[in-house]
């Protein structure tokens, strides 16, 4: 067996997997509060416990925990959460021979093939013939974004930090919002200030705040109430209050805008992916036609983006299929056999 982990800044999400005729089989998967957890091995302990006889340790060979952040000689800080992880303490700790820590993103890129049909959903259709680079974007707790390189065989996934770029205004509305966070921020505003779960409550806060839309009781007593991301989520999309309308639509504009930019950056005729937790919650918002305005706004390039298909990641399971994928083949290529082949298809 082999031990999968998607680490986030909320959750960290840990799965067992078997292999069968090359192909992955789910065994069962836990999500824990991330701050519930002083550390990642903590986090492990709790969830091989729940094995019925306490045997599933001795049957892992491998594991590979995908991760916020840049990964160095098997070492990261997470980039969401006060954690530095080290592959070879964790082997020690763990008591497991093989295991791998690779950015989630990257995770996310080797998950894509074992995903079904149904898991994921074609926002725009593009050229779906067309062979080449791809790109994935994931806003969720903060923003990630990776490239899937095509080598002639297959797409090879390409951890980047792209999120934390420069962010670009480029409306009224959104060069005013960039002001407004420059002035919170003391500076600096990055595109996941703005793309991600905290950039949805920065949108939200600066229309009520400087657009002064209104926010009626009801709704603020929801969000006291309640996590605030899903309440503006869910009242945009039921169409119940304006201000979380207007909210996601100018969040879903920005998300199409990068969505763009990395497909110019990468030339990705091959296809954009949306992963993360946010996309699949916002179908209606994503679909409205703002997302993809703004991502096929590119000046004398919009024909070309007219070719580039966009499709939305329906499974929070994207991320540990791929770390259990990735786990599999690099330990089976460390012990010099070759069950499976690890690469990027489909």
């Amino acid at each position: 067996m082999v031990l999968a982990g998607d680490v986030g800044g909320t959750k960290i999400h840990l799965a067992l997997y078997s292999f069968e005729g090359g192909a992955l089989k789910a065994i069962r998967d836990t999500k824990y509060p991330a701050h519930e957890f002083g550390s990642l091995e903590a986090v492990v302990g709790a969830f091989l416990s729940e094995s019925a006889d306490g045997g599933e340790r001795k049957q892992i060979v491998a594991a590979c925990f995908g991760c916020p952040g840049p990964v160095r000689d098997g070492r990261l800080k997470l980039t969401n959460l006060p954690w530095t992880l080290d592959a070879r303490n964790l082997q020690g700790s763990l008591s497991i021979e093989h295991i791998f820590l690779i950015n989630d993103l990257e995770a996310n890129g080797y998950g894509i093939p074992e995903l079904k049909a149904e898991s994921i959903f074609n926002l725009h259709s593009g050229d779906a013939t067309a062979v080449g680079h791809r790109g994935l974007i994931a806003a969720g707790t903060g923003l990630g974004e990776a490239l899937l390189i095509w080598d002639g065989k297959t797409h090879r996934p390409i951890a980047s930090e792209g999120g934390h770029c420069d962010f670009a205004a480029r409306t009224d509305r959104e060069i005013a919002l960039l002001e407004y966070l420059r002035r919170a921020l003391n500076g600096r505003v990055s595109w996941e200030r703005v793309v991600s779960g905290l950039g949805i409550k920065n949108v939200y806060a600066y229309l009520r705040d400087v657009e002064k839309m209104e926010e009626p009781q009801w709704l603020r007593d929801r969000m006291a109430a309640e996590d605030p991301n899903a309440v503006i989520g869910s009242c945009a999309e039921d169409g119940s209050s304006a201000l979380c309308f207007e909210t996601m639509s100018t969040f879903a504009a920005a998300y199409g805008a990068e969505t763009g930019n990395i497909a110019l950056k990468v030339l990705a005729v091959g296809g954009m992916y949306l992963g993360g937790g946010i996309a699949p919650k916002m179908l209606k918002t994503l679909a409205d036609g703002g997302f993809m305005r703004a991502f096929l706004d590119k000046g004398r390039l919009s024909a070309l983006m007219e070719t580039v298909p966009v499709r939305v990641i329906l499974d929070d399971t994207c991320a540990l299929q791929g770390a259990a994928a990735y786990a599999e083949a690099r330990a089976a290529e460390i012990s010099g056999r070759s069950e499976r082949v690890m690469s990027v298809h489909g």
